[in-house]
């Protein structure tokens, strides 16, 4: 009797901490891996954080979730979410705990691609950290730097500190706060923030603060801009 030969495809291996891949690699090995829920690329490294703890992460993550869902909702002509992995280039693929972009339609640099991920560098990235403060403030802020994120927030929660930067010239700069105290985005217009309300848990001034900033006739001009940039490209 004949040998039978049959042609097995090779097991994809499970994704690990450590490993050096490309983006579509990355991209094979994380759709093959049971139950993951995390994971990031960068510079070719696959990260894949510890569970996060309710003070250390979860709440503060709801808090900012909140705030910028208040914007979003009285912001026509830009989208956002949280936890959504980026396709910024051929090495990194990162998974920020939240971010804004302008639609394509209205003028935006980023875009949703035919398979729905991000493509390209959203206008605003936030990370809440707390065990991974360096990695946010060095590896990964050097990658969203390149990439062309114009605005970089990162709450350091164990510190009690927000840092918010904003790309001049190639480079990540504070965003100095107004006189009043407020963080004011430079992209997102009428996008304000108390940060020492963020931090303390205050949503109430929170939430109000940002309902302020999007009832002041500069978000009005935005809005009116994106509007006018859709248009355009109908």
């Amino acid at each position: 009797m004949a040998a039978i030969e049959t042609t097995r495809r090779p097991a994809v291996p499970p994704l690990q901490p450590g490993d050096r891949l490309t983006r579509p690699e990355f991209e094979r090995r994380f759709d093959a891996t049971p139950n993951l829920k995390k994971a990031e690329l960068i510079e070719r490294v696959v990260y894949m954080p510890p569970p996060v703890s309710h003070a250390g992460h979860a709440a503060p993550h709801l808090r900012i979730s909140a705030w910028l869902g208040v914007y979003l909702a009285s912001t026509p002509g830009i989208t956002g979410g949280d936890n959504a992995s980026l396709r910024l280039d051929f090495d990194n693929m990162p998974q920020p705990d939240a971010y804004l972009m302008i639609a394509a339609a209205s003028g935006g640099q980023a875009r949703i691609d035919e398979e729905g991920y991000v493509a390209g560098a959203p206008e605003l990235v936030v990370e809440v950290s707390a065990s991974t403060v360096s990695f946010d403030l060095h590896a990964k802020q050097a990658v969203y730097r390149r990439a062309g994120v114009k605005e970089y927030l990162v709450w350091r929660v164990m510190d009690q500190a927000i840092d918010w930067f904003i790309l001049r010239s190639g480079e990540f700069e504070p965003l100095e706060p107004g006189t009043d105290g407020l963080l004011r985005s430079a992209v997102f217009a009428g996008l304000w923030l108390e940060a020492e309300a963020m931090i303390t848990g205050d949503l109430g001034a929170v939430l109000n603060t940002v309902q302020r900033g999007v009832t002041s006739p500069e978000h009005a001009q935005f809005v009116e801009r994106l509007q006018q940039a859709a248009s355009r490209n109908d």
